[in-house]
């Protein structure tokens, strides 16, 4: 009797890898759980450093999976867990329900197989789609949380650093270059002098903007009105 013929399919986003959940981890478990049960793995298609949450046009690994499996080529499309298929419940289960539809299903290695009829496995499958996208929104938060406890304290929180300041070591210091603008532009406000006027007196001293283009009133605006000068 011939073995079923599946695809696995791994997926690790930039943080995760970072922390070390890594597609080698998942495709360890996938070889092992296809052995384990008599299946034959056709192949493995990963995607990495791509967020659950994006669609297929960001994740051509998992495009190609699912093209494979319409195809025929398998029946089954093995993962880690489910949140490797879609963090998002809506997107997991339109993908799922996508697969069903060529008599195809989704097997998780860590998730146990649900017993039951079809509500109750769908019930505990989406059950296990919103924590995990719970879990999502926590690690989210908490990244932000610090992201803006550390800009409140005067860190370098990431981005393009404003007008007049730079990225050092991870944090947010002076540049030098820069300030000496940001220092004639608050003494000409205060002086009374427009933004326009004060646009052309930084172009005719040879100063231009970070992209070398000539300055304009908005942007004079915005410098002026970062150092509390209306």
């Amino acid at each position: 009797m011939p073995q079923t013929k599946v695809i696995g399919y791994t997926r690790v986003s930039t943080q995760e890898q970072v922390e070390g959940f890594g597609l080698d981890v998942q495709e360890a478990g996938i070889r092992a759980y296809c052995k384990a049960h008599g299946l034959r793995l056709v192949v493995i298609y990963s995607d990495a450093g791509i967020s659950g949450s994006n669609g297929l046009a960001a994740r051509q690994g998992l495009g190609e999976a699912l093209a494979q499996i319409e195809s025929g080529k398998a029946s089954a499309l093995v993962v880690y867990r489910f949140d490797r298929l879609a963090r998002d419940v809506i997107l997991q289960e339109t993908l799922i329900r996508q697969l069903q539809q060529h008599s195809a299903d989704v097997v998780s290695v860590q998730e146990p197989a649900m017993e039951g009829d079809e509500h109750t496995r769908v019930m505990v499958r989406q059950i296990l789609g919103v924590l995990a996208q719970y879990e999502r929104a926590v690690i989210r938060g908490r990244m932000m949380g610090g992201k803006a406890a550390k800009v409140a304290a005067g860190g370098y929180g990431g981005g393009r650093p404003a007008y007049g300041t730079m990225a050092d070591n991870k944090a947010l210091v002076e540049n030098p270059d820069e300030a000496v603008i940001v220092a004639t532009v608050v003494t000409k406000r205060q002086a009374g002098e427009s933004y326009r006027a004060i646009a052309s007196a930084l172009a005719d001293a040879g100063h231009s903007t970070r992209s070398g283009s000539s300055w304009n009133p908005n942007q004079v605006r915005r410098i002026a009105q970062r150092a509390g000068v209306e």
